[in-house]
């Protein structure tokens, strides 16, 4: 038996930021996985001045909570800011991170080293989604849905309705 006392309750919570333009069945994936692991994951989403959204922030707001509904565990957010310190705000000990392939790797091993130096009590945990979505991203959503492309299988069908509305278009799949 171990002599290490830990306290009667650790709250294990976990900071999964991302822009979400859209949420993509891949960032399902990684919550999913997600939620058994911590006692809450909050999804945050970036203000990020660098991207140009094609939804708004209220619009993707909304659309990851409808997606994630009837998920425990689970809580929406925004931030402005560094995730790191929205992480220390929340009380989050860790930010997740998906990895999809190697390419990912160099870009989010250097956020999580800075996230390290600004506040070294916040580590980041990656995990891969399943390989169905090693190769998804909103980008590629976004640019196969603008063309009216087949996208049913990579969003929630609240995402898929919501890009119907946006590009003002049918999609291939949809009658």
């Amino acid at each position: 038996m171990s002599n290490i006392h830990l306290p009667d309750q650790v709250s294990r919570v976990a900071v999964y930021p991302g822009t979400f333009d859209p949420i993509t069945n891949g960032h399902l994936d990684i919550i999913r996985r997600a939620a058994p692991i911590f006692d809450k994951v909050i999804v945050t989403l970036a203000v990020n001045s660098s991207k140009q959204p094609l939804f708004t922030l209220e619009e993707r707001l909304d659309l990851v909570r409808r997606s994630l509904a009837g998920m425990d565990k689970i809580e929406v957010a925004s931030f402005n800011g560094l995730v790191v310190d929205f992480a220390r705000e929340v009380g989050a000990r860790v930010i997740i991170r998906g990895l999809r392939a190697i390419s990912d790797f160099e870009y989010e091993f250097q956020i999580a080293l800075m996230n390290r130096k600004q506040h070294s009590d916040v580590d980041t945990v990656f995990l891969m989604p399943d390989e169905r979505f090693t190769y998804l991203s909103s980008s590629l959503v976004k640019e196969i849905a603008r063309h009216g492309g087949k996208v049913e299988c990579f969003v929630p069908q609240i995402v898929l309705e919501a890009l119907v509305r946006k590009f003002d278009h049918n999609f291939n799949s949809i009658s």
